[in-house]
């Protein structure tokens, strides 16, 4: 599943503890043009709509051979983004600003993962 739908944007926010929330992004492209068309995604984003829901690219890179992983778990990117909270990342995934440049993701990817992560506390790192 590429595209994120209302009842999971409705989960995310039931299940909401407070706080920011930084997404796990793993993204596999496409081969004809993916990263090309995830690169206009995320420079559409870059200008207005992060700022406005304020999301940050927290890291970004380039995945390489799985040291540990099933057959097919090698991922072409890794992406965190953190959000001030689930609200403001289900506030830009209906915002129809956001809407008009998603299919630029969609057209990019073969498969993703889009996992909500929260920090431990408590837990040196």
């Amino acid at each position: 599943m590429i595209e994120i739908d209302e009842r999971a944007l409705d989960a995310l926010l039931a299940d909401d503890p407070g706080g920011p929330v930084v997404m796990l992004n793993l993204l596999r492209f496409r081969p004809d043009g993916g990263r090309e068309s995830y690169q206009r995604y995320a420079e559409a984003l870059r200008p207005a709509i992060n700022p406005r829901y304020g999301g940050q690219v927290e890291y970004l890179g380039d995945g390489e051979r799985a040291l540990v992983a099933e057959d097919g778990q090698a991922w072409d990117m890794v992406v965190l983004v953190r959000y001030p909270s689930r609200q403001a990342f289900a506030a830009m995934i209906r915002d129809p600003e956001y809407r008009a440049v998603s299919h630029f993701r969609s057209a990019a990817l073969v498969e993703s993962v889009l996992q909500p992560t929260v920090p431990l506390t408590g837990v040196a790192a």
